[in-house]
């Protein structure tokens, strides 16, 4: 099992501090996931909202960080491909993979949020033929000395772009999704996928990863060979009370904020299943015991070769995420690499 680790920034005014400092303790993160053995940290993308909205350029975020790391590879989770020009997108990123010493993973997706799209003037139902033909380009633009493009949404004349990835023939390419159709796509195009354990039960995920093996087979890929990541929440403390209470309160605050601008509230009268969630393993906290036990739920009910752990979510204080993450890595990550 491959551990990464990733963050989606959710920002808290009042609880979390001020941005400058916010992105330093991200830093320290990152430092300190390297010394602690994680594979890979990763960041999504998102734009004007506090669900995501402090990391809206994952390539500015990653060339800070691969200048402070030597090991640790780097990447985004996903880079929005479907809203920018895919040239400036393959420049940025192939300075990343420079900068890093050949240490990028490239994730790529048309992102989940309407505001995104509206405010760049995109059509969000063109959303898929987009991601098509941007992840082209980029593939093109990493791959060959010089070329042109003609298509539907990009035009330009013969070019060769400056610098080409230290990775040849180009950095790992992740697709985040869920649906069969985009999965499906992924595996046709030879690309591993990530996946998310909270909002979507195991039997929604199993369709679209069912559809990324099928495509993979149909492309004339070999499934072994390729990866799928499940993205996992977790908070483990030597009390489990302590984490119980930090955890379930960062969950709540995480799960509004991500409402905002995006989706409908929690229907009234719902309740959130709390031990549902930790019986299927989608969400994971408790002491490390506890932990195992939810990730071997989580292995149960999904299929996963790259375990993406998030320990920095809703509000939780710096010193608490960098103390978890100490003892997950003492007390559970050794175990967790066992398993397949």
């Amino acid at each position: 099992m491959r551990i990464y680790i990733n963050l989606l920034s959710t920002y808290f005014p009042g609880i979390d501090p001020p941005h400058d400092i916010y992105y330093q303790q991200v830093l320290e993160q990152v430092e300190l996931a390297e010394e602690l053995g994680w594979d890979c940290f990763m960041f999504n993308e998102h734009h004007f909202l506090r669900y995501g909205g402090l990391i809206a350029d994952p390539a500015v975020f990653l060339a800070a960080v691969a200048a402070r790391t030597s090991r640790i590879r780097l990447g985004p989770c996903i880079s929005i491909i479907t809203l920018r020009h895919p040239l400036q997108i393959a420049e940025q990123y192939a300075m990343v993979d420079v900068i890093s010493g050949g240490r990028l993973e490239f994730g790529i997706g048309s992102g989940n949020t309407d505001l995104d799209h509206r405010v760049f003037g995109i059509q969000r139902d063109e959303s898929r033929p987009r991601l098509d033909e941007a992840s082209k380009v980029i593939l093109q633009a990493w791959t060959n000395d010089r070329f042109s493009h003609e298509g539907k949404f990009w035009r330009f004349e013969e070019i060769t772009l400056y610098p080409r990835p230290v990775q040849q023939p180009h950095p790992p390419i992740w697709v985040a999704g869920t649906s069969p159709a985009t999965l499906g796509w992924a595996g046709s195009q030879g690309y591993d996928i990530m996946t998310v354990a909270h909002p979507h039960p195991p039997d929604n995920v199993k369709l679209g990863v069912d559809a990324w093996r099928e495509g993979l087979i149909a492309g004339g890929y070999d499934p072994p060979s390729h990866h799928c990541q499940l993205h996992l929440r977790i908070y483990v403390d030597e009390n489990a009370k302590r984490a119980h209470d930090i955890a379930t309160a960062a969950i709540t605050r995480y799960d509004d904020v991500s409402r905002i601008g995006r989706k409908e509230p929690l229907p009234p009268g719902k309740v959130y299943p709390w031990e549902d969630m930790l019986a299927s393993g989608r969400n994971c906290y408790g002491n490390p015991e506890q932990c195992m036990q939810i990730i071997n739920n989580t292995i149960r009910n999904y299929t996963f070769d790259t375990l993406t752990t998030t320990f920095n979510f809703g509000g939780i204080p710096h010193a608490d995420i960098t103390k978890s993450m100490r003892l997950f890595a003492k007390e559970v990550m050794p175990a967790v690499r066992e398993l397949k």
